[in-house]
């Protein structure tokens, strides 16, 4: 396992989600859904809730759009589209089940809420948002195989411009079925911006040999994730830079975070799961013209282990008052 000394610091992020009041698993277009399983919505809910919160409790902003009947998984706000720069793509996706989400999200950026966003429409192409196509700097790592074509990349690369914006648009083939999206499969840890240490995690097996190539050569210090983690969607995460915020069931993950200098946050979406995502399919990153965000102050050795214990004190205390605990650090 890589050690390090990278100085991890959170950075405050604008979230957009969409809570689970329709959520419910009636058809099967990917390898997690099994319409024969009851699902719980209001447990769904509660658990969102309990992410959102996560969030919010840590300094981030989040923005809700209203779920539409209809649409079960409206919820996967990650797939909805993609903002970089401040340009809004909407997604456009593979299966007529999901179609009618593109355009609720596109919506949604032309609202008031989305003010300062510049609202591009819908995908000609097949693309299906921040579930294949992760920013991690300078570079946008595209998913395909699966969901969002090549014509869909080469759509994303002229509408985001991004060319003008220092962009490279890495290419990176999926050839497992359950890692259907490259979120299922990657995780944007830490884009080296304050730390120096640019940091992912990924399943190797997910990938074609081509892509575990480029991965080696573009990531050479990355934390390979085994296929117990990936099997509970474990890489499907959000890191602010310090905290990772991610499923409770990937324990030899979180392990390997802390190890990174990362704080792991462990949430609970086993309801949420039943539809194939987890903390990353829910939460979709709106990013600005201008990224220049206020960092919150730096938390690393001394400070870093007190504030995992205070955490964990504060935690066990909630714990013990009549309203629902709070989703806890990994300690």
């Amino acid at each position: 396992m890589t050690q390090t000394t990278a100085q991890r610091t959170a950075t405050p992020r604008h979230y957009l989600m969409c809570p689970p009041t329709y959520f419910d698993v009636v058809y099967a277009i990917n390898p997690w859904m099994d319409p024969s399983s009851p699902v719980d919505t209001a447990k769904a809910l509660a658990q969102w809730e309990a992410l959102r919160d996560a969030y919010v409790a840590r300094g981030h902003k989040v923005d809700v759009i209203q779920p539409e009947p209809g649409l079960p998984d409206m919820v996967y706000a990650a797939n909805g589209g993609i903002v970089v720069g401040g340009r809004a793509l909407a997604a456009r996706f593979t299966y007529p089940e999901r179609a009618a989400e593109g355009p609720a999200y596109d919506r949604w950026f032309g609202t008031p809420a989305a003010e300062g966003y510049r609202r591009l429409g819908e995908a000609n192409e097949v693309m299906e948002g921040e579930g294949d196509l992760l920013l991690i700097g300078k570079l946008l790592l595209a998913g395909t195989g699966f969901r969002t074509t090549p014509a869909g990349h080469a759509e994303v690369a002229e509408r985001l411009e991004l060319a003008e914006q220092g962009i490279e648009l890495v290419p990176l083939e999926l050839v497992d079925p359950r890692y259907y999206h490259l979120d299922t499969a990657l995780s944007v840890l830490d884009d080296g911006a304050v730390s120096g240490e640019v940091v992912v995690a990924y399943h190797p097996e997910a990938f074609s040999p081509a892509a575990q190539e480029t991965l080696r050569e573009r990531f050479p210090d990355a934390i390979l994730v085994g296929a117990e983690d990936a099997a509970v969607l474990g890489l499907n995460v959000v890191s602010d830079g310090l905290h990772v915020f991610l499923s409770d069931r990937a324990g030899a993950y979180a392990d390997a975070l802390k190890e990174r200098g990362f704080v792991p946050v462990g949430i609970d979406l086993s309801e949420i799961f039943k539809g194939g995502g987890s903390v990353k399919c829910c939460t979709l990153e709106l990013r600005p013209e201008t990224t220049t965000p206020s960092a919150v102050p730096a938390l690393t050795g001394t400070a870093l282990a007190s504030a995992v214990v205070a955490s964990a004190v504060l935690a066990d205390a909630a714990a013990t008052t009549a309203a629902p605990a709070a989703p806890e650090e990994t300690r």
